[in-house]
């Protein structure tokens, strides 16, 4: 969720400065130079870009011959070109914008019932029984095949389901104001039946969606539909299994936790399940405000810290003050009871969130599983090295907030082609997701890398002065303090990594930073550094960004060894900016008013075309146009070459750092493919197996809207999807919508 009245808005309240090692970004410090926007911002609206749009196309026939006749020949068609479309111009309307000759319809949206018993959505705050019904903030997602009988199929282009991340919810002050009559409580204690639809809100749908002749549907009465919530019943795996560290009263052995939260990224494993991050899960839960005594200032002290929770803290929605059941006071993370070991209250329950999480999308039946060997962080997405059987498997990872750490884990087990169609899905999860090695990157200033091992065999790790690990165990669910002690590099917040299925190359999306500054004072405050270059100042109107407030995206090739390399060499691929930036300090990429974007977030590359899709999620261009996706064609790790910034302290001394910058964009390289409703983020994206269906999703529009004008919709910032012909009421839903080509082509052809 994001912060009110933050100039860059798009800053997630969990997104806090906790990261206060004194590993430093190659010591280099650099100096910001002000960029301000211009004055001229261009047309918001093409003729080449529409909602909806048709195209027609025309066969030709060969001549028959007088004597001898012969079947009519056709030529060959036309190789098919990637990014063929018409480039999208900035938008700042409250609608959904595709290229000319696309159509974007609605699918699912928040509140839509998910069983045939369940009413329709009246959107006016009154509706209840949200676990069967669409949650909030449709987030990642991933499309699995259904064949006509109902089984699983890797092909299947018309018949699926889509495995939907729903993150959190809109609010304002304590209450998501949206989804209750009045606006809801904004004072603690909360009611309880507030607690519980917003509790409700949050987590995975499983839904299944057909195609019948050209358009898509959600299948209301579908028995795979289902929903996890934060309450659903969830299986610790991995080292962390039985750790001292997860007992809590509602599993004394610390094998298993409730429910999975704040859902961002996801993955989809190369044996058909689902993969999804918990991200800013830490913002849910209390702490008392004596409570570091209570624990006797123990190593616990160190670690709540260190994942941004100290004593005193309050949530984000008061979950706890819900009432004296058990499942309310799960969110107070205070040692309350007598036992040594916490099995008599919640003072380890933050510990169960924080991890990648395995769903079998086709088996209801099946307990999820949390894979703690990927570490516990705030994760988005999980991606995987290309499968190569007899090699290990590696998951890439970020964690998505200012000042952290890139990751991934590599598998003990080698790969087998035989499990890409398991009879058990999740035991095939175990053998590669439980077993295996973590590590963290370093970049260094000479576009190299390594790769840390988080172990008790590390040196740095066992003998770490500010936290005394106990075991891998407490490695893996101390990720953060684990890759402080190793010196890992601090990130400006590594959102959604993709792995480019050509070349095997990792792409990270880095969004942006508003704590990069050329003179830090503080531990949260960074000098700019060789990956993460940028610390400049940015106009919105009249007010100044500090600051990387664009963003870039980071990639990676690795050394030898593949997925278990331990080295690996970067780039910056893009550097987000505006078309007017100083091109010798901001607009590094050189992009042009068709391309340029901020922010950037959501990050995939789709298996069947190729192409890149990047995805914004913004707060410092919404003055120009709102949130975007846009689809490349990347090169590889250098491909464009070194940069030299030079800037002055304020010493007066003047500083180089090198950084080293791809392939400049072209007009056949990068192209905005789509832009969203207003205060939307364009998050989540999936595609059917021919590449002819893509799902995309539509987060949160009408953000900005205050809870004092709930009650007039004229004054709501958006009134999507209802505008676009979608559902009851005027409140704005979050939704998914799907995208076809009127010529039947591929998605970015």
């Amino acid at each position: 969720m994001n912060k009110p009245n933050d100039l860059l808005c798009h800053v997630d309240a969990d997104d806090i400065d906790c990261n206060d090692s004194p590993n430093d970004h190659f010591n280099t410090i650099l100096n910001a130079r002000l960029s301000r926007r211009s004055l001229l911002r261009g047309s918001f609206a093409s003729a080449a870009t529409a909602v909806l749009g048709a195209t027609g196309l025309s066969a030709c026939g060969g001549d028959n011959g007088p004597i001898d006749p012969v079947p009519p020949v056709s030529p060959a068609p036309a190789p098919e070109k990637l990014l063929a479309f018409s480039a999208v111009s900035k938008s700042l309307a409250d609608t959904v914008v595709v290229p000319a000759g696309y159509t974007a319809t609605v699918l699912y949206a928040l509140g839509d019932p998910l069983s045939a018993t369940t009413p329709a959505f009246k959107n006016d705050g009154t509706d209840g029984d949200f676990e069967q019904r669409a949650g909030d903030h449709h987030d990642g997602m991933e499309f699995f095949g259904l064949t006509a009988a109902g089984t699983p199929s890797t092909s299947s282009s018309d018949r699926g389901l889509l495995a939907i991340n729903h993150e959190a919810t809109t609010d304002e002050q304590l209450s998501s104001f949206f989804l209750h009559p009045t606006g809801g409580t904004t004072t603690l204690p909360r009611p309880a039946a507030e607690v519980d639809k917003e509790v409700a809100l949050h987590g995975v749908a499983i839904v299944e969606v057909k195609k019948s002749g050209s358009a898509w549907q959600y299948v209301k009465e579908s028995p795979f539909n289902r929903r996890l919530t934060a309450l659903s019943d969830m299986e610790l795996s991995g080292p962390a299994r039985g750790n001292a560290l997860l007992v809590t009263k509602y599993s004394p052995t610390g094998v298993r936790t409730r429910g999975t939260l704040n859902n961002c990224g996801t993955g989809k494993t190369p044996w058909g399940t689902f993969l999804t991050g918990e991200e800013n899960w830490s913002g849910y839960f209390a702490r008392g405000a004596d409570d570091d005594a209570a624990r006797g200032n123990d190593k616990s002290v160190v670690a709540l810290k260190r994942y941004g929770r100290s004593q005193g803290a309050r949530t984000r929605h008061g979950w706890e003050t819900g009432g004296s059941d058990d499942k309310y006071a799960r969110w107070n993370n205070s040692k309350l009871g007598a036992s040594a070991n916490g099995s008599d209250d919640y003072r380890n329950e933050m510990n169960g969130m924080g991890y990648i999480v395995e769903i079998d999308p086709y088996d209801k039946a099946r307990t999820a599983r949390k894979r703690t060997g990927l570490g516990r962080f705030a994760h988005e997405s999980a991606a995987f090295s290309v499968p190569a059987a007899g090699q290990p498997l590696a998951v890439y990872m970020g964690d998505d907030s200012r000042n952290e750490y890139i990751y991934k884990w590599v598998s003990a087990a080698a790969w087998s082609a035989q499990d890409a169609a398991p009879a058990d899905r999740l035991a095939t999860g175990d053998k590669y997701l439980d077993n295996g090695k973590l590590y963290v990157a370093k970049l260094n200033a000479d576009g190299s890398g390594q790769w840390i091992e988080l172990s008790l065999a590390n040196a740095a790790i066992a003998a770490y002065a500010a936290y005394k690990f106990a075991d891998q165990g407490d490695v893996v669910v101390n990720a953060r303090l684990a890759a402080d002690a190793v010196g890992a590099t601090k990130m400006d917040r590594p959102e959604w990594c993709s792995v480019n299925p050509k070349n095997g190359e990792v792409y990270y999306s880095l969004t942006n930073n508003s704590n990069r500054t050329v003179n830090p004072s503080g531990s949260s405050q960074l000098a700019p550094d060789s990956a993460n270059p940028r610390a400049y100042t940015d106009m919105k109107g009249t007010s100044a960004q500090n600051g990387n407030p664009n963003g870039h995206i980071l990639r990676m090739k690795e050394g030898a060894g593949a997925a278990q390399a331990t080295s690996f060499t970067w780039d910056v691929y893009l550097f987000g900016a505006e078309a007017s930036a100083d091109a010798g300090k901001v607009n590094l990429s050189n992009l042009t008013a068709d391309q340029d974007f901020s922010s950037p977030d959501g990050l995939a590359f789709s298996p069947y075309t190729g192409i890149c899709w990047i995805q914004t999620d913004d707060g410092a261009y919404t003055d120009v146009t709102n949130c975007m996706m846009l689809a490349a064609i990347p090169g590889q790790v250098g491909d464009g070459g070194k940069v030299t910034l030079n800037y002055a302290q304020a010493s007066g001394a003047t500083l180089a750092v090198d950084t080293f910058v791809g392939k400049k964009a072209a007009p056949d390289t990068l192209k905005r493919f789509l832009v969203g409703p207003v205060g939307s983020e364009i998050t989540g994206i999936a595609e059917t197996p021919d590449g002819k269906t893509m799902f995309v999703n539509i987060q949160h529009p009408g953000e900005n809207t205050s809870q004092a004008n709930l009650a007039d919709p004229s004054k709501y910032t958006s009134q999507w999807p209802s505008n676009a012909g979608y559902g009851a009421g005027k409140r704005p839903r979050s939704a998914t919508i799907v995208i076809t080509k009127n010529d039947g082509g591929r998605i970015g052809s």
